[in-house]
């Protein structure tokens, strides 16, 4: 089979078009997962069962359900509920509280993983527990998340091809919607898979280089 530079150059616009959706994609959701997600985690160390029972309960089920069940439920069912969201948006929604229940569970290793002295220096200087948890556990915690989170970072890249199945012209969409109007599949879904591992070899580079500044 010829390889055909021309497709690739007529291709390319679309490409470009579906890169800056999947960085926006990717970043929204990212946004969301990480604060959701720190916010699960507090939740879970409550002493009030009554908010850790539910929290529990919706975060398993989310974890526990396939992304695409859910990116099908926000975009077809709440319409019927009155609530109606651009695909976008409800894609970016969906990837981000699908990655906080697992980045919730960074958090709490996180947050274990911080020495018991801290608690007990924060205690014994009798330091309210918002300034205890802002000042003292969380800057401390938030340097041994760095990795894994980065980790999600990449698998939500990986997963925004998904989005495509409710009409997110993300890059994957652009290659596919090009494809059926040209009959050309080889070149733009090539140019797609180089391009997914352009960025996720970039994204570990840049997450390497954060996590060695932390840990300084």
């Amino acid at each position: 089979m010829k390889w055909d530079w021309s497709a690739v150059s007529e291709f390319m616009p679309r490409f470009w078009d579906g890169l800056l959706v999947t960085l926006q994609a990717l970043a929204l959701g990212s946004l969301i997962s990480f604060s959701l997600g720190l916010v699960w985690a507090l939740l879970m160390r409550t002493p009030t069962r009554w908010v850790r029972w539910p929290v529990g309960v919706v975060t398993e089920f989310v974890r526990n359900t396939p992304l695409l069940v859910q990116l099908f439920f926000l975009f077809y069912v709440l319409p019927e509920w009155g609530l109606t969201f651009s695909a976008l948006t409800t894609g970016v929604v969906a990837i981000g509280l699908h990655y906080s229940t697992y980045t919730m569970q960074v958090y709490r290793a996180g947050i274990e993983a911080v020495p018991a002295d801290q608690w007990e220096a924060a205690t014994a200087l009798s330091l309210p527990a918002r300034r205890t948890w802002f000042a003292v556990i969380l800057p401390q915690a938030l340097r041994r998340v760095v990795p894994p989170l980065g980790n999600y970072v990449i698998s939500m890249l990986k997963d925004t091809p998904i989005l495509m199945s409710i009409t997110v012209l993300e890059m994957l969409g652009q290659a596919r919607l090009f494809s059926q109007q040209h009959f050309q599949f080889t070149e733009p879904v090539t140019v797609i898979g180089v391009a997914f591992i352009v960025i996720s070899y970039l994204a570990s580079l840049l997450l390497r280089t954060l996590e060695r500044r932390l840990v300084r």
